[in-house]
């Protein structure tokens, strides 16, 4: 059975396609196992993928335009699509029937500065009508050290995927009151990536199919029943929020559609990093983009 490694940017529930792969057995049923990884601080999943120690990588189309920009051949492809929707929210210390985004320029907002996360929120946010730029923010990169200065009282409105806002709403320490997906519309938001030579290989189709039927089951299943089978992978979380996060994709239609990276929402995602200058040009979707393995 040929192992695969496999590794995260972000390590959280919105991945859980990917996640179940590995947890729900699917690679299994392939012929393959998985080993899980998450990006060290500071590295790039793409580029672990790239130099040969990382087989397949969650990333964005936008990891391929900095390349691009640079005038080289991006060092991986994009074939398959994880989340066709931002998958952040936004939480505050009060729950708010009548919330709007432009509450957010009435009290601090801890939020995921820079890259992609940031270019997403700062897009929502004009499509809200209002500028990020004028928001009282406080940075964070994320995750566990977010919580903690949630915790610590830090910020009046919280920014992070599911399921941290969850969790928060399962410890009563916070209410989610908007989704920044629902406020940027459908776009090319994760993706999978692999080296250009491997996904012409057997491995590389066998991990695709896998993919396809994960993603398949985490869309329609009962989100009691995926977040048991990756709760080993979130110690620190309740199953329930886990399951509640889980719950907030398939509404939004997160995980809806086939695997293949569509150019439309590529396209969306070019508007996005246009919006904050943040890619050189309009790459073309080819340059960046691969089909499934042997679909």
């Amino acid at each position: 059975m040929t192992k695969l490694n496999i590794m995260a940017s972000r390590h959280s529930a919105f991945y859980s396609p990917m996640i179940c792969t590995i947890a729900g057995g699917f690679l299994e049923k392939e012929g393959l196992s998985g080993e899980y990884h998450v990006v060290a601080a500071g590295g790039a999943s793409g580029m672990e993928v790239a130099e040969g120690r990382m087989d397949v990588a969650q990333a964005a189309v936008s990891a391929s335009w900095g390349p691009l920009d640079n005038g080289s051949k991006a060092p991986f492809a994009h074939f398959a699509q994880i989340n066709r929707y931002d998958g952040f929210f936004i939480a505050g210390r009060e729950a708010d029937s009548d919330f709007s985004w432009k509450k957010l320029l009435n009290g601090k907002f801890l939020h995921v500065h820079g890259g992609q996360p940031e270019a997403m929120l700062r897009y929502g946010a004009h499509k809200q009508g209002i500028d990020l730029a004028n928001v009282d923010d406080i940075d964070s990169p994320g995750g566990d050290e977010m919580m903690a200065q949630w915790r610590n009282g830090e910020g009046d409105y919280f920014h992070e995927q599911g399921s941290f806002p969850q969790q928060l709403e399962h410890d009563g320490q916070g209410h989610i009151v908007a989704s920044v997906g629902e406020a940027v519309g459908p776009v090319a938001f994760s993706s999978l990536v692999g080296r250009w030579d491997w996904l012409e290989t057997d491995d590389a189709k066998r991990f695709a199919a896998a993919f396809k039927a994960s993603r398949e089951w985490v869309n329609t299943a009962d989100p009691a029943e995926v977040a048991k089978a990756e709760a080993s992978f979130f110690p620190d979380m309740a199953e329930s929020a886990i399951a509640s996060a889980v719950g907030a994709y398939q509404k939004l239609g997160t995980w809806s559609g086939g695997i293949a990276v569509e150019p439309a929402l590529y396209e969306a995602a070019l508007d996005v990093f246009q919006h904050s200058n943040m890619v050189g040009s309009r790459h073309a979707y080819e340059d960046v983009v691969v089909p499934p393995p042997g679909m």
